[in-house]
């Protein structure tokens, strides 16, 4: 498997091979918590307890730092316990620079633990350069990126950001999970970690929660993830490893499915009269959409987020009316998701009361433009 293969190639054939023992093209899902010593004490094949590794989450970690061009990946239970393995990496008085708008648990996670440590986290803008280059200063140890942001779409200069990150000497991480590697390659840009929801684009069915941070080239940052997989036992369970595996075989094909159907969709709502505003990176009138179009390659996500004329109400019925779209949070599944996202956020939220967020699943475009229009009625 050459690293320069396409997506899809490196989707179906990365860390994936017969098995060894019967010929089998899937894979054995290995769910023993226990493996065998040899007389001499020594682990031979490698596994030990499955807390600390299993041939599983071997494989799918193997397939995702493929994707995204690491030199490897920590599997998670969920994307937050890969975002908080991160974090684990930051002392007292360390300094962290994260986006202003970004996923709110991630947001959360950054204070409560700032309080809890005496960390030093500032919340900026990363669409205005200049405050982040000013945020970030001399000292900063971490820089954390989010593009397409959640819920307002925002565009970050990845290249830029992480020259200034660097530049300070701070370890830059990016949240890839809305672009996905088929859609954007941080690596390229120069960002240091990558962290993937693996519930969303990776799984793809809406059935496995998850989390991956794959590591660009530094071993010390990766055998930190590794070690406090095994010390928080926040690592990925076997059947879960494998569902994810057996998704990512056909990541590039849904979501280039998936950000096609979600550019007609936004195209739609862009010209409808009860549509106030429409964020999405690919209208041309979004103010990133020159940023976007540079650095995502292969499409601009299938998430959206449409600001519904009226308020807070009239963005709750027009939810409640679609028959398609289901009423859900989450997103990056076959299946398309409406949902009212300030309250989720709850009252702290900053997020407009009218806005919804539209996941865009595989279904055909005209069904679902056909869906919004009659709830939007």
């Amino acid at each position: 498997m050459t690293r320069h293969a396409g997506p899809n190639t490196v989707c179906v054939h990365a860390a994936h091979a017969p098995d060894q023992s019967t010929g089998a093209l899937a894979q054995p899902i290995h769910l023993s918590t226990t493996f065998e010593r040899n007389a001499d004490g020594e682990y031979p094949r490698g596994y030990r307890y499955s807390r600390e590794g299993t041939p599983n989450r071997t494989e799918l970690e193997a397939c995702v730092a493929a994707l995204e061009q690491g030199i490897g990946a920590a599997a998670f239970g969920s994307g937050l316990a890969a975002s908080l393995a991160v974090l684990e990496l930051l002392r007292t008085g360390d300094r962290a620079i994260a986006p202003r708008d970004a996923y709110y648990g991630t947001l959360k996670q950054f204070v409560e633990v700032a309080q809890r440590r005496g960390m030093i986290v500032e919340i900026v803008d990363f669409t205005d350069l200049a405050a982040v280059k000013a945020a970030v200063g001399s000292k900063a140890r971490l820089v954390w990126t989010e593009t397409p942001t959640n819920p307002l779409l925002n565009i970050t200069d990845l290249r830029l950001v992480t020259d200034i990150g660097h530049e300070a000497g701070a370890l830059v991480v990016c949240d890839n999970t809305f672009a996905t590697p088929i859609c954007q390659r941080p690596f390229e840009l120069g960002v240091d970690v990558i962290i993937h929801s693996g519930t969303k684009y990776l799984g793809g069915h809406s059935d496995v929660l998850s989390g991956v941070a794959v590591v660009r080239d530094d071993r010390s940052v990766l055998e930190h993830m590794h070690a406090w997989q095994a010390m928080s036992g926040s690592a990925l369970a076997p059947f879960d490893c494998w569902l994810l595996r057996r998704s990512i075989a056909t990541l590039a094909l849904r979501v280039r499915a998936q950000c096609a159907g979600a550019q007609r969709v936004a195209d739609f709502l862009a010209r409808h009269p009860g549509v106030e505003r429409v964020y999405y990176p690919g209208l041309p009138q979004h103010p990133g959409h020159g940023i976007a179009a540079a650095q995502m390659t292969g499409g601009f996500g299938s998430v959206l987020s449409v600001c519904i004329k009226g308020g807070r109400d009239d963005a709750m019925r027009v939810a409640a009316r679609t028959k398609l779209f289901a009423r859900a949070t989450s997103l990056g599944g076959v299946e398309s998701l409406v949902e009212h996202r300030a309250s989720i956020e709850g009252p702290a939220s900053r997020t407009p009361q009218n806005l919804l967020r539209l996941s865009v699943g595989i279904e055909e475009p005209e069904d679902l433009i056909d869906d919004l229009t009659q709830a939007l009625k």
